[in-house]
């Protein structure tokens, strides 16, 4: 009896080993791919780094995320989608690399006159919270962030008055092709990764952006003026998501870490804007930049020109079925008590 009594002790201490052991290996394999279409040495790249080992830290190794900068993963425009169909179990891209998809997040892209990459990193999480759109239901949004104040950036041709806009190539997406075709531009739609061979192969005359790429994405050797038109500058909405199986298997205590990892983030992406706006206006001013403004006549004749996109992406949110109305006071609003 006393033997059958050890064997059976034995056996059962055999299987509550083999079932911590089993858990422990559970909790320790979480392992993640995020894809990312910033080149490994943009500030961006570096800051989802950060949140990548801020993750591995506080969740005490269970977790860890092998980082694809570059569009290694995938392309810009298809990360998204990536996400959401698993190639990928995390991933950083703008909105508007997909067009027509983000109708109620694309009005954050709306040329309200931005002043910093902190206050359009606000303003697109405020309007994310505010609505909750089904555009964004097929994915876990971590959280969203936004570049400073976007401009007109051109190659060879100085861009004084609004009528130098007209007939020139610009490189843009989203809701600022809207503001480019008012400006009597012509919008060449395609991601920031395919610009600089834009411009340079003289495909496009230049490029709707905020300061930051002329460092980041290095279009200070392609680009020769910048058109300071802070009166109507816009900002792009980027998302940073995660596939929805994915986050619903995750442990809820690993959710809750990832949650406050989160909060931080965003704030560290929005002043990483301002840093590299600041970095990429010296760094064009270093390669023979110049820098044009505009007299305060001159400004009210853009904001003039671009004043009837609002109304137009109003009348186009109604057709889609939203209150078009609630949601553009909402942005405005928003914007101008930031600012």
């Amino acid at each position: 009896m006393k033997k059958g009594c050890l064997a059976l002790m034995a056996v059962c201490m055999g299987l509550v080993f083999v079932a911590l052991a089993t858990v422990k290996a559970q909790a320790a394999s979480i392992k993640l791919t995020y894809s990312n279409f910033f080149p490994p040495g943009h500030i961006q790249s570096q800051v989802v780094d950060s949140w990548c080992r801020e993750v591995e830290i506080r969740t005490k190794g269970r977790v860890s995320i092998k980082h694809f900068p570059g569009q290694a993963l995938t392309k810009a425009g298809e990360c998204y989608e990536g996400v959401v169909k698993g190639r990928s179990d995390l991933g950083l891209s703008a909105l508007s690399y997909t067009p027509d998809r983000f109708p109620v997040m694309g009005t954050a892209d709306l040329p309200l006159g931005y002043t910093t990459g902190r206050v359009a990193t606000a303003v697109a999480n405020e309007l994310y919270r505010k609505f909750r759109p089904k555009e964004l239901s097929d994915s876990k949004v971590m959280y969203l962030h936004a570049h400073g104040p976007a401009v007109v950036n051109t190659r060879g041709k100085a861009v004084r008055r609004l009528e130098d806009m007209k007939g020139l190539r610009f490189r843009t997406t989203g809701a600022a092709a809207l503001m480019v075709k008012a400006l009597g531009g012509i919008p060449v739609s395609a991601p920031m990764p395919e610009c600089y061979q834009l411009i340079k192969s003289g495909q496009a005359n230049g490029s709707t952006h905020p300061a930051e790429s002329h460092k980041g994405w290095k279009l200070a050797e392609v680009e020769n003026y910048i058109t300071a038109t802070y009166c109507i500058s816009y900002t792009t909405t980027f998302f940073v998501i995660m596939n929805k199986d994915k986050w619903n298997g995750l442990p809820q205590d690993i959710k809750v870490i990832l949650e406050q990892i989160n909060n931080d983030w965003l704030l560290q992406h929005g002043e990483a804007w301002d840093t590299i706006d600041a970095e990429g206006t010296r760094y064009f001013l270093d390669n023979g930049g110049q820098i044009i403004g505009l007299e305060s006549n001159e400004a009210a004749r853009w904001k003039m020109a671009v004043a009837p996109i609002v109304d137009d992406y109003k009348r186009t949110l109604n057709e889609k079925g939203f209150n078009g109305q609630e949601v553009i006071d909402f942005m405005i609003k928003t914007v101008n008590s930031m600012q």
